[in-house]
């Protein structure tokens, strides 16, 4: 019996790299996260802004393949790439020409509430990722350490849900409060 290709048998083989190419694979999104991010906010065209945060999104979604996390990984790239990305550029594009960034100024970016906000928040997220127990991850480096009846079966997604709901719920509440502040804003300043 010939057998038949699936795509993610193809990309469960293809993601079976050696030490050194999957460290260089690392480095090489980790830059792209370090020089996306910062193009979110400092590019002074929406569009580029739009564009750069699907950039960080799609190198997040490559980390997630990077570590063996394929369901994590497509969820990623469907809904934030796919829909909340695509959502935020046409909205920047019905937006009229409008004068943020032509009177551009470092520094009346924030005030003080915003960076006192901004940085509350960072602290919060640092003290997050040091309480988590991160020894309780199994960090998968190999397609042969994942059992086939998990590909078949939906333990993943359970096990996905059980750990979002009991070990990282604080985490990931945070996450969903922040993204729905930076949606907020983002109507706050299409209205103005």
């Amino acid at each position: 019996m010939k057998k038949q290709f699936d795509f993610l048998s193809f990309i469960l083989r293809t993601m079976d790299l050696p030490g050194p190419i999957h460290d260089f694979l690392l480095i090489f999104l980790g830059l792209g996260l370090i020089l996306g991010g910062p193009g979110v906010v400092l590019f002074t065209n929406p569009i580029f802004s739009a564009f750069s945060l699907g950039f960080v999104f799609v190198c997040i979604s490559l980390f997630y393949i990077l570590s063996n996390s394929h369901f994590v990984a497509a969820t990623q790239l469907l809904i934030y790439v796919g829909a909340i990305n695509v959502l935020i550029i046409f909205a920047v594009m019905f937006m009229n020409d409008s004068e943020y960034y032509k009177d551009f100024n470092l520094c009346t970016v924030g005030d003080g509430v915003t960076s006192l906000v901004c940085t509350s928040i960072f602290f919060s997220l640092i003290t997050i990722i040091l309480d988590t127990s991160w020894y309780r991850i199994i960090w998968t480096t190999r397609t042969n350490q994942i059992l086939e009846q998990d590909l078949i079966s939906n333990a993943q997604q359970i096990g996905i849900g059980i750990h979002l709901s009991t070990d990282f719920f604080l985490p990931f509440e945070f996450i969903s409060i922040i993204l729905l502040v930076a949606l907020i804003g983002a109507i706050a300043v299409a209205r103005q």
